[in-house]
C-alpha cells in the first residue's frame, strides 16, 4: 500500500491571530481528505518533521517587521537538519500582520529558496491595523472572510500534492 502524502503546517501564535489563521488552513486541508495533515506549533517541530512530509505552510505574526522568533528558532533548529533533502518540495505562508507582512513574507521566502522549495501560492498576508500597543497586545480575532482565504489555501495546498500538480 503507498504512503499518503503529508502537508505540515508550522505556525507560532502570541495573540491567537496566526493560530486561527493556522487552524482555517489545516480544516481546509482536511477536508480534500486524500493528504494526511499535521498541524505543529513551532516550538514542536523540527528537521525529522519537514523530512516526513511532503508540502508545507509555515503561519507566523510579523513581529518588529520580521518573522516572530519562534518561528525563526523552528528555522535555525530546521534548517541544516533538512537541507539538501527537501528541495523542490511545495511551499505557502500564512502572515498576520499589523501593517503590511511583506519583510516576514521576504524571510520566509529567502529560507525557503535556501532549501529550494517551491512556491505554490503568494504570501498570504492578513493585516489585523494593529498599531498601538494596547492593540498589538490584545488577543487577535480574524474575520470569517479572511479565514476563508486562508482555509482556500489549505485546501488547495493539499489538492495539489494529492493531485500531484506540486
Amino acid at each position: 500500500m503507498p504512503l499518503r502524502l503529508a502537508l505540515l503546517i508550522i505556525y507560532h501564535s502570541h495573540t491567537g491571530g496566526t493560530c486561527q489563521m493556522a487552524e482555517a488552513a489545516c480544516a481546509g486541508a482536511l477536508r480534500e481528505g486524500s493528504v494526511d495533515v499535521r498541524l505543529l506549533h513551532a516550538s514542536q517541530a523540527g528537521a525529522q518533521d519537514l523530512l516526513s512530509a511532503q508540502g508545507y505552510l509555515f503561519a507566523t505574526p510579523e513581529n518588529l517587521a520580521a518573522i516572530s522568533g519562534l518561528m525563526k528558532d523552528f528555522f535555525d533548529r530546521s534548517y541544516y537538519g533538512a537541507l539538501d533533502q527537501i528541495q523542490g518540495r511545495p511551499y505557502a505562508s500564512l502572515i498576520c500582520a499589523g501593517s503590511d507582512g511583506r519583510n516576514a513574507a521576504r524571510q520566509i521566502e529567502r529560507i525557503a529558496t535556501g532549501w529550494h522549495l517551491r512556491a505554490v501560492a503568494e504570501p498570504l498576508i492578513i493585516c489585523t491595523h494593529a498599531q498601538t500597543p494596547k492593540a498589538i497586545l490584545a488577543p487577535k480575532q480574524i474575520d470569517s472572510a479572511d479565514l476563508q482565504r486562508c482555509e482556500e489555501l489549505g485546501q488547495s495546498l493539499a489538492a495539489g500534492l494529492a493531485l500531484g500538480v506540486f
